[in-house]
């Protein structure tokens, strides 16, 4: 697959350098005295958020960094100098996980975020570091430290507002298509989307939100069954999902209640959070039901599905019903981020310290 969403690396910094022992050695002084600098710190290996990455990928053929050694300490007063440090640029989205222990350490979650996965060793004194009045002679010196080594896990969870989940060829690619910028492959056969893809939708002037398509989902999907558990962590991180439903199926015999059911069952196995996200229902393919069928097929499909969210109907291959949809998820997506947002409310009898009531 093109797409990687996990990786595994082993990074080290850099040991730092070991401090100097030396004297000075000059014409008419005969007691120099001590002049051996300190070792330089190793380098540090950093992790910055890239937003023109997508994909792990390039962690799977490399998986060992190591960053520079600092320079040990020398005479006549000089210091080591730093090892050099190394910056490993990951997708928006990357979760940071002791591989051992399964700790989460970081997450890059804006774009351009730097931090500090393993921190360089400092470098060891040298015997200038020890002169004193009762000791002018030292020949003390450290060895530097050692640089911090990690073995991590890397997990992508891509960042978009709306997520779309429904089954195979339920309509999800031509849905993204329909709306956003994003070409997802489209074909008459179920499975043709291999890995999320992510579309912006722009609603008007810096009006905009993220949305993703992933793989189709079939029955058995959070035990493994498919290719849909591979990617429902994406999920976890969108603001909205959308339920796409094929409302005309190739197979008269084909349940479409059932499916959606089994849609909402491997989600509240996967995760109990991801099931109790806003979940929307998107009724697909209305275009191929006969107009006077309509009404009557979707409250029959309503009604047994029991479902009391809101219910759209659209056809993404002809855009109907689909303008409307994307206003009103952005109305939603923009109020959920103000509330997000909103300053905590103080009450103003507390606001001064030890204010008496």
């Amino acid at each position: 697959m093109k797409f990687v969403d996990e990786a595994y690396i082993d990074v080290s910094a850099g040991d730092g350098g070991a401090g100097c022992v030396s004297f000075r050695h000059e014409k008419y002084k005969e007691f120099g005295g001590p002049n051996g600098g300190d070792g330089g710190r190793g380098g540090h290996v950093f992790a910055v958020a890239d937003e023109n990455l997508n994909t792990l990928v390039d962690f799977r053929f490399s998986r060992r960094y190591d960053a520079q050694r600092g320079q040990h300490g020398m005479g006549s007063d000089m210091f080591g100098a730093a090892g050099g440090d190394i910056t490993l640029k990951m997708p928006v989205g990357t979760i940071i996980t002791d591989a051992e222990t399964g700790e989460l350490l970081f997450e890059l979650l804006k774009p351009g975020e730097v931090i500090t996965i393993a921190k360089g060793g400092d470098g060891g004194f040298g015997n200038l570091r020890y002169k004193s009045a009762i000791n002018r002679a030292p020949r003390q010196k450290t060895p530097g430290w050692p640089g911090e080594k990690r073995n991590l896990k890397l997990e992508l969870k891509v960042l978009a507002d709306v997520g779309l989940l429904g089954m195979p060829n339920a309509g999800k690619s031509t849905l993204i298509t329909a709306i956003s910028n994003a070409r997802p492959r489209i074909a008459d056969y179920p499975f043709t989307t291999l890995h999320p893809n992510l579309g912006v939708v722009r609603v008007g002037p810096e009006q905009s939100f993220v949305v993703a398509d992933l793989p189709g989902l079939i029955e058995g999907a959070s035990e493994g069954a498919g290719l849909g558990h591979q990617f429902l962590r994406h999920l976890q991180r969108t603001r909205l999902l959308l339920h796409v439903v094929d409302m005309a199926p190739f197979d008269d015999a084909v349940d479409t209640v059932a499916q959606a059911r089994a849609i909402v069952n491997e989600l509240k196995k996967y995760d109990a959070n991801l099931f109790h996200k806003p979940r929307w229902l998107v009724l697909n393919k209305l275009d191929m039901v006969p107009l006077e069928q309509r009404a009557a097929l979707v409250k029959d499909f309503v009604r047994r599905f029991r479902f009391n969210g809101p219910v759209f109907e659209i056809s993404a291959l002809t855009r109907e019903g689909c303008e409307p949809l994307i206003k009103i998820i952005y109305q939603h997506i923009s109020a959920q981020q103000k509330s997000e947002q909103a300053p905590e409310v103080i009450d103003p009898r507390f606001a001064v310290a030890g204010e008496a009531l």
